[in-house]
């Protein structure tokens, strides 16, 4: 199946980098490009991408405001998923793009074949959080204040059976589902079928909103590993 990509950045020579690197993969095809985030939610109406390669600090509308609208459904034409690029990989903005349902991020001097890849998993409804994206983030929340448990996130992950919560503090740690099916002694297919029912409880759509919801519930602490 043919991946449906819009690239947005505000710098045309980066943009048009990132453009010709994934329309040169047969899988990938690239529907539209836009300098800004409000130009982006233009493009992404007419052309409905199935993956958003957005930068984050741009004019007029950065990164993070643009992401929350495409993952709230907003312009109508379906939620894309958002694989935010930066810079610098202790951007706050990233944080912040993260919470506002950002799929991922990857630096923007990654190779290729990892931005490639990044593409790939997150259009197939995974997502880019690896395990020291996920201490960051817990630094972050914790220096910000935000390891205050919420009592709503609280709630959601009460509806959790014991195993579930096993399965979302590993998840929570960047621990893939082969990963996590070894530290607890089971298959991988069930811990598939663990994550399916935590998306489902949680009413997350994929690991990194999993994780956020983990992080605000108290459930993983900074210094967890």
């Amino acid at each position: 199946m043919t991946i449906r990509v819009v690239v947005v950045d505000d710098q045309a020579l980066v943009r048009t980098g990132f453009e010709s690197i994934l329309a040169s993969e047969e899988d990938i095809e690239i529907v539209g490009a836009a300098s800004d985030g409000a130009d982006a939610l233009d493009v992404c109406a007419a052309t409905s991408p199935d993956v958003v390669v957005m930068d984050i600090r741009m004019p007029v509308m950065d990164g993070v405001e643009a992401t929350r609208h495409l993952t709230a459904g907003v312009p109508v034409g379906g939620t894309p998923r958002v694989l935010i690029l930066t810079t610098f990989d202790l951007d706050e903005l990233v944080h912040a793009a993260i919470r506002a349902g950002a799929s991922g991020f990857l630096l923007k001097d990654a190779p290729p074949e990892e931005l490639f890849n990044a593409v790939r998993v997150i259009a197939d409804g995974g997502a880019m959080l690896a395990p020291s994206v996920t201490q960051r983030l817990l630094v972050h929340f914790a220096q910000s204040g935000a390891h205050a448990a919420s009592s709503e996130a609280q709630h959601r992950v009460g509806r959790l059976t014991s195993r579930e919560r096993e399965v979302l503090e590993l998840i929570a740690r960047g621990l893939s589902n082969q990963e996590i099916g070894e530290a607890m002694f089971v298959a991988e297919t069930t811990v598939k079928t663990h994550v399916g029912r935590i998306f489902m409880k949680l009413d997350a759509r994929d690991r990194v909103q999993a994780a956020v919801v983990a992080f605000d519930a108290g459930l993983v602490l900074p210094g967890d590993r």
